[in-house]
This record gives structure tokens, sequence and C-alpha cells, in this order.
């Protein structure tokens, strides 16, 4: 049985990766696992072309890990998040608000990459780590924790046993289901589309979320690709709605997404492959247990709304890191594990459950409940400091 490191993150997406590049560069002895192998290439089969706006605070997050300077100069800030109500007979905006994070701070709200790329940019960084070990094509299986340690079965046979096991395994963690935690879960019946798009109009670095029936139309931008304007959309609709438009042939496609945007940036032509998947809310029943340590969505998964899940999951990463420090003498230990749990839980719920109840609003086809959001956008817009405060709990600066 190996004991030679202080960490196991069951995990190696963005956030598994961000730990153990956080923790490594902290001074820890780190073992990353992942079952699958890491794609890196935008147009590779398995390569995940959603992508991340990083706001203000995880950006200091990453600064802090020593990673920053290696993401900015692949980022396209985002000065402005331009909200659209198109929830009238037909699809053209009727209430249109700009949120500029001018009237809060003098940077961007946040600053977008293609996830495919966030992922090779950690990669690179982890390889300079000498205390850190990645093992892809090898997953976490079973944990039997003591008072003073963890042990952790692995697929390819072997046991590791660590004062720290962080699972950041996803929705479906092997760690939180082998530590016996459960979660809440709430279905919308939604699917989500995300791909690449070019347009003849330039974006200005306006992210903007388009909201008629079935959840938003968001367009989020990226630099120019092949020339032309380019943006990221991630696109939410009913289950059967999003797998017909998954299969249209391109130029059927072309033609729906460029109507559902309103035409807001022209005639949308699309400029990657299209990927699909559920869209759910779900908390864990508790983000601790005995020597483990619940992120990101192994702790809560929330709709693609207001660029607030892989933000939280850094937070957590954040609290984690602030905590390891602190109790070097006993990492994993009670304490450590139960400050986190108090400093985390609560802002997990607020925002799970605000995420949850806007995407409900996003989603409705009644006009009834459609008129409404339109006059609530308007009327929250026009009270500055109600303004200014919705883009500061946004952000994460309150909580």
């Amino acid at each position: 049985m190996s004991s030679r490191y202080d960490i196991l993150i069951s995990g190696g997406g963005i956030a598994g990766l961000a730990a153990a590049a956080a923790f490594g560069r902290a001074g820890f002895d780190v073992l990353c696992v992942d079952p699958a192998p890491p794609v890196t290439e935008r147009d590779a089969e398995g390569a995940d072309l959603r992508t991340t706006a990083f706001l203000q605070p995880a950006r200091d997050f990453l600064d802090r890990a020593e990673l920053w300077d290696r993401l900015a100069p692949h980022a396209t800030p985002l000065q402005v998040m331009r909200i659209v109500d198109a929830g009238g007979e037909v699809a053209e905006p009727r209430t249109v608000r700009d949120f500029d994070a001018a009237d809060i701070s003098d940077a961007p709200f946040g600053w977008n990459l293609p996830n495919w790329l966030i992922r090779g940019v950690l990669l690179d960084a982890i390889a300079e780590l000498e205390n850190v070990e990645l093992r892809h094509g090898t997953g976490t299986r079973t944990l039997l924790t003591r008072t003073s340690a963890a042990r952790v079965g692995l697929t390819d046979g072997t046991m590791i046993e660590v004062p720290l096991v962080i699972a950041a395994d996803g929705r479906a963690s092997p760690m939180r289901t082998a530590a016996g935690i459960g979660v809440q879960t709430l279905r919308f019946g939604q699917k989500a589309l995300a791909f690449a798009v070019t347009h003849p109009e330039p974006h200005g670095n306006v992210s903007t979320e388009i909201h008629r029936s079935g959840g938003p139309f968001t367009l989020v931008p990226l630099p120019d690709h092949e020339g032309r304007p380019s943006s990221a959309i991630v696109w939410m609709e009913d289950g059967p709605e999003a797998e017909r438009l998954s299969g249209l042939p391109t130029e059927a496609f072309e033609a729906e997404m460029t109507e559902r945007s309103c035409g807001v940036l022209g005639p949308l032509t699309l400029a990657s492959r299209r990927t699909i998947w559920p869209i759910i809310a779900q908390a864990a029943d508790r983000i601790r247990g005995e020597r483990l340590a619940l992120v990101a969505e192994a702790a809560h998964v929330m709709p693609p709304i207001g660029a607030q899940g892989l933000n939280m999951s850094l937070r957590d990463l954040d609290a984690l890191l602030t905590l390891a420090l602190r109790h070097r003498a006993d990492l994993g230990g009670p304490e450590m594990l139960d400050r986190y749990a108090r400093t985390r839980a609560g802002d997990m719920r607020l925002r799970v459950g605000g995420i949850a109840a806007l995407n409900r609003i996003s989603q409705s086809a009644n006009p009834a409940v459609q008129d409404l959001r339109a006059a609530g956008l308007g009327a929250l817009y026009d009270l500055a400091p109600v303004r200014r405060t919705l883009m500061q709990l946004g952000l994460g600066a309150r909580s």
C-alpha cells in the first residue's frame, strides 16, 4: 500500500486538474486519478466544446495557484452581460438590458476560454510539478476511512492511503457514493446543446443570454475563428426538442439557431460539432465525510446560467486550500473538514436553489410567466443599487 501522498484527487476534469495544480504548487504531494484520457484538441473525438467564463474571484484563485498567466493569453474578456427577453409571439427582443462590469469594477466580469484548451494548459502546468502525479485510465473504486487516514482502492488494483481525499469526480461521484453520502436531484426535462459559431457582426466582448422558452440561449465571446467573429453557444431546450435540433442537417440547424438568437449577431454559421447533455440541479446531502471533501459537481450541479458552475467549484477549492494550509499538522482532520463544510455549504445551497428557480422561469412557455419575467428584468435593472448588488452576487463578491 502506498502512503507517500498527502492528497488523492478523484477526478481529472477541470476542477480536479486545478486542484492538483493548486495543492501541488502549495507543497502538498498529490495523486490525481481519472478513468478517462484527457482530450486537449478542439476537433478531437470527446473534446469538451463548452466554455468557461472565469469570473473575477476565480481569476484570483487561478492567480494564487500560478495558473492565470498561462490562461490569460487565450482568454476573451467579458465586459457586458446582456440579458434579452424574447418571450412574445415572435422571436424578437422585447426587453434588453446591459449589465456593465464598469458599474462595479475596473475589470471585466470575467474571461472566457474553451474547456478543451483549459485542460491542456492545466496539464502543462502540472507536468512541471514533481510532487504531483497524474494517472489517467485509472479511477477510484472503494473508500475505507479511519480517524487517521483514508484507504482508497483504485481500478488498477492498487490501494492508496492518504490523510485527505478530494472528490472532484462529477455528478455521479464514486467517492461520494462509497462514503454513503446521498444527493437531492431536481430534473427539468431539459437538455443543452453546446457548439461554436461564427457570425458577421462582432460580439464586442458582450455575453448575450436570450430568454424565450425551453431555457436560455447564450452566446459567449470567443477569439476570432478563421478570420471571423466567433462565439460559444449553450442552447437549452426541453429534452425532445433538443434531441431534434441535435439531429438536424447543418443548414437547417443554422437556420433554427439564427432564428432563436433573434439575429442579434447576424446569420450564425456552425463552426464545430454539436454536443448534448441533460440538465439537472443537484446538491449533496453533506459535502464532507471522514477524511473526504466533496468539491465541484460531486458537491453541486446546476443549470448553465450566469457562469456559476465552475466558478463555484473554484470557490470550493480556494476555501479548501486555505484550510489545508492552516491545518497541515492534521490535514483532512475533523476540524479542517468541519470548517470547510461551514464555509461552503450555505453558498452552495443559495446558488443551486437560485439558479434552479431562474431556470424554471426561463424554461416556461406560459405567456403570463414570460410577461412577468420581462417586467421583472426591467424593474431590477432600473433600480441602480439593486442592479449593482445582483452583479456583485453573480460574481461571488457577496454571499
